[in-house]
């Protein structure tokens, strides 16, 4: 698929008025994407487990209009919010070339997240892909034709893609990639759904998140993306992705957890030390979130357990581990984990399969 691919070749704008829902989750990337070139194309190839319970869910509510700007309200938690509304000018501003229906209607988009907003959770990840399947589920009642759900979805992806790149991975499940590579099945261009070989070992998979600090991030995932150009170690970051992508794919098919877990580990601390090097530098974790760590390893060494942790880009960590140590690893988190958490706040999350329709 090339971009001239999701062109709009005819559409009906007689449609006066309607409404659409989807719920869709975030992701939390195992092989991380940190870099981009333009148009939201990533430097290096990542993957990600799609999240079940940790998702945005957006209606819009749409009725033609006579003037050709763009023109939208947003409500987030049940109130205006003036601050999403650049971002979402941007984003229709990108996609208008594949969705021109966008002048022809005003749209009020409604959304909530089941979790803390720009806490290192990927909000941005669930709120552009809702908003990008429920703008794809209009283009379906505006179309000439019947859409099939293959397109559907990868358009859906490429236009969240070019909301939040990390957003395109949020259409579908459980495992997705981003970025062209030898390992798999891919695109640059949008979310591939991961079809090869997964062991039982990686099925049900749970992540349970320690909200360390639900505050609003200091460095923005957009600003820290920029700070790759001229990165020091950037080149041989985006080298290690591609090979860390084929040794991960080689354990999610044999079952091997010892390889996911020093896989999985060292691409969640290479992403913050990418962080910590850049110029200027910032740090994104917090001292709970290192007490956490070595928390962890500690468990792991004492108990032969298969847990491990993950980061996002902020201060909070996602710790992952087989469904079979579901009893054990929560009673280690309640006991050892809940003081380092904000209120001792956590959400107990597993591998979903994607977005859902509501409306």
């Amino acid at each position: 698929m090339t971009e001239s691919d999701f062109i709009i070749k005819n559409y009906n704008a007689n449609l006066e008025k309607g409404s659409v829902k989807w719920a869709s989750p975030s992701n939390i990337a195992l092989v991380k994407y940190w870099g981009k070139k333009k148009n939201q194309i990533p430097e290096n190839p990542s993957i990600s487990f799609t999240l079940s319970e940790c998702k945005t869910i957006t209606e819009v509510t749409f009725s033609k209009k006579e003037n050709a700007n763009f023109s939208f309200d947003v409500i987030f938690e049940g109130e205006n919010n003036e601050a999403f509304k650049p971002k979402i000018q941007t984003f229709f501003e990108r996609i208008e070339v594949y969705m021109p229906f966008l002048r022809d209607y005003h749209f009020k988009i409604e959304t909530s997240n089941t979790f803390p907003h720009s806490s290192g959770i990927a909000s941005s990840a669930s709120g552009m892909s809702a908003l990008a399947l429920c703008l794809m589920s209009i283009e379906q009642e505006l179309s000439s034709s019947k859409i099939e759900k293959p397109y559907f979805n990868q358009k859906a992806s490429f236009l969240a893609r070019l909301g939040s790149g990390s957003a395109c991975r949020s259409i579908e499940g459980e495992l997705v990639v981003w970025g062209q590579n030898e390992s798999t099945d891919s695109s640059d261009l949008y979310g591939v759904k991961y079809e090869g070989e997964i062991h039982s070992n990686f099925k049900n998979y749970q992540d349970t998140i320690l909200l360390v600090d639900k505050g609003e991030k200091q460095v923005s995932s957009t600003v820290g993306h920029n700070l790759m150009y001229g990165h020091p170690f950037a080149e041989e970051r985006f080298k290690q992705a591609h090979t860390n992508l084929d040794v991960l794919k080689n354990a999610l098919t044999m079952g091997d957890f010892k390889t996911f877990i020093s896989v999985v580990e060292s691409e969640a601390l290479t992403l913050h030390a990418m962080m910590m090097t850049s110029n200027p530098y910032f740090i994104l974790m917090k001292p709970n979130t290192l007490q956490i760590i070595n928390k962890i390893w500690e468990y792991r060494k004492q108990t032969a357990s298969n847990v491990c942790f993950t980061l996002d880009a902020g201060a909070n960590v996602h710790v992952l581990y087989p469904k079979s140590e579901t009893n054990s690893v929560l009673q280690f988190i309640k006991t050892e984990l809940v003081e380092y958490c904000q209120n001792q706040h956590f959400i107990c999350d597993q591998i979903g399969f994607g977005a859902n329709q509501i409306l």
